[in-house]
């Protein structure tokens, strides 16, 4: 069999060892492998009757190919955010646009462009390694009768149907690591640090890098928070602290009560709808230090989340959810998506992605009255809580 696999939305470390494991295994069962370059643009930018562009939008992967990767972070397929379902008119490809019969105001479904270029290329089974709005339209492949398996990733640990997701834990431990070493110079200068983590409509990165990373307080996208109340709450553990400062994590999709989440000034949204968040952080940081008059310390720790190399989680992770969709394939079972839940790999259906994310269980795990994990009770509980 010609098997594809591909890399959409962000990037996140283990997504190479994912890759690494497929292809090993293509190479062990006599398969081919082949890559799909930038997500879901290599297919809806090929242009089958192009066949020059081939080496812009797919690459040939053999064991020699991926030897080393598993060592870095990110994707050596790059990745991009496309939505070849939802093209906006200025996005779509010359060869694809008819623009006497297009409205420019309007996006189109380029699905079976799509599906086209699939058959053109002789692939069998497609391996869809993303997020939510990635595996989304990979289960919409699915549906229009190409065998398709999904991976899930992200670092926000939000897509349905799986207690994990490839990148989460790495993304954790950086933020842990950053709290840690802004420990020095918050205490030093006697001030609060609010550290904004990514975390769209999720709040789980917020929430585990403050009860990992100890910090005072969490605001998770969630639940909106009263700034005042947070800043009454920071003055109290500054004060009560021996060293004189204070620690919050903060969700880049959180939101003060009755406000709105923050969009990134003059970037808005993205061609796909996508909003570009950023921005809550350095916002509540001014405004602690208005009602407080306490200085702060502002980190906005960003793509740092998602840098560097794997951790071993994320490695483990990786190299078995690759290995789960070589069985799953050899097997025939396809419009699945690979998952853990309750701490054991397993399988479930390629939709779930498609009902929304996943999002914390506030009454389980977070204090809503005083802004903070509340984790007391382990028993039967997934690894990392739910």
């Amino acid at each position: 069999m010609k098997i594809a696999v591909m890399t959409g939305g962000g990037d996140v470390p283990g997504l190479n060892p994912c890759i690494k494991a497929i292809v090993d295994r293509c190479d062990e069962e006599g398969h081919e492998s082949f890559g799909i370059l930038h997500g879901w643009g290599g297919l809806l930018y090929y242009n089958p009757d192009e066949p020059t562009m081939l080496n812009q939008h797919f690459v040939p992967l053999t064991r020699n190919t991926v030897r080393t990767i598993d060592r870095t972070g990110g994707t050596i397929l790059h990745t991009s955010r496309t939505h070849p379902g939802k093209v906006p008119y200025p996005l779509i490809p010359d060869f694809l646009r008819s623009s006497d019969q297009m409205d420019r105001n309007k996006t189109y479904d380029f699905t079976p462009h799509v599906l086209r270029v699939l058959k053109s290329l002789g692939i069998d089974v497609l391996i869809v390694i993303g997020g939510d709005d990635t595996l989304s339209y990979g289960a919409r492949i699915h549906e229009e009768g190409f065998p398709v398996i999904c991976i899930p990733k992200t670092m926000d640990n939000d897509v349905t149907g799986t207690d994990y997701c490839i990148g989460f834990s790495t993304a954790i431990t950086e933020s842990v690591a950053a709290i840690t070493k802004l420990r020095t110079t918050t205490g030093s200068h006697e001030r609060f640090a609010v550290i904004e983590l990514f975390g769209r409509y999720s709040g789980e990165t917020s929430l585990i890098s403050a009860y990992l990373g100890s910090a005072d307080r969490a605001i998770i996208s969630e639940v909106p928070f009263d700034v005042e109340h947070l800043a009454e709450l920071l003055s109290k553990d500054k004060h009560d602290n021996p060293s004189q400062y204070a620690m919050v994590t903060i969700s880049e999709g959180a939101r003060e009560v009755q406000g709105s989440i923050i969009q990134k000034e003059k970037i808005g949204i993205d061609p796909y709808g996508h909003k570009k968040l950023g921005g809550v952080g350095a916002i509540t940081a001014a405004k602690l230090e208005q009602i407080t008059g306490e200085k702060t310390v502002f980190v906005q720790l960003s793509f740092l989340m998602r840098s560097g190399p794997p951790d071993t989680l994320d490695k483990m992770v990786g190299f078995n959810f690759g290995n789960l969709a070589m069985d799953l394939i050899h097997e025939k079972q396809f419009g699945r998506m690979v998952a853990i839940q309750q701490g054991r790999y397993t399988h479930v259906s390629a939709s779930l992605p498609s009902v929304g994310p996943r999002k914390v269980d506030v009454d389980a795990l977070y204090d809503t009255e005083n802004y903070r994990p509340k984790v007391k009770h382990m028993y039967n509980m997934p690894m990392y809580l739910y």
